[in-house]
């Protein structure tokens, strides 16, 4: 396999990964009500919807111009983000999450596998675009887990499993085992 394919293959996996934190985080955030959004469990930490406006933020910055500016931009306010207006709605907070992954999706849906190994700078740091976006692919990684941690606290004994529910592995396995028979007889 050539590098360009290896390349294609990579960006077709990062492009799926992303949309698939995508769907987690949003199938989580379905499961709570509006008020649950902005709901701090302690005064230090942060909300849903802040964890929200701040990959918002980040993804702005990181996804714009990727290969050719800085992706710290300059009119970034990083604090800004961890800060909600009083009168900050669900469909607001939706519409970051939703413009925060295009920025992402778009970016990297035009890249090729030869734009893996050229450099990019993310607050003055050089970086290979593969680099950058393994990078940010953790970083989302990581604040959609805690969107999903906050999302199940607040729903409590209504939260409706994103994977495999408490004893439900048997049942699971025996079921993809199934799968596999059927598309193996085919």
């Amino acid at each position: 396999m050539s590098d360009s394919k290896i390349g294609a293959a990579y960006l077709e996996d990062a492009l799926r990964n992303l949309r698939s934190y995508k769907k987690l985080g949003e199938e989580a955030m379905a499961q709570v009500s509006d008020l649950d959004l902005f709901r701090l469990i302690d005064p230090e930490a942060n909300s849903i919807a802040i964890i929200v406006k701040h990959m918002a933020g980040n993804m702005r910055s990181r996804w714009t111009n990727l290969l050719s500016s800085d992706g710290e931009k300059a009119d970034r306010h990083r604090d800004q983000e961890f800060v909600l207006d009083g009168n900050t709605t669900r469909a607001q907070m939706i519409d970051w999450w939703n413009t925060g992954w295009n920025y992402a999706l778009e970016a990297i849906s035009a890249l090729e596998g030869d734009d893996l190994l050229r450099n990019v700078t993310i607050a003055g740091r050089p970086l290979s675009v593969m680099q950058a976006i393994n990078r940010q692919l953790l970083h989302y990684a990581g604040h959609v887990n805690q969107i999903v941690l906050l999302a199940k606290h607040f729903a409590g004994t209504n939260w409706k499993s994103l994977s495999i529910p408490k004893g439900q592995s048997e049942v699971y396995r025996q079921k993809a085992e199934e799968r596999f028979a059927k598309r193996s007889q085919s």
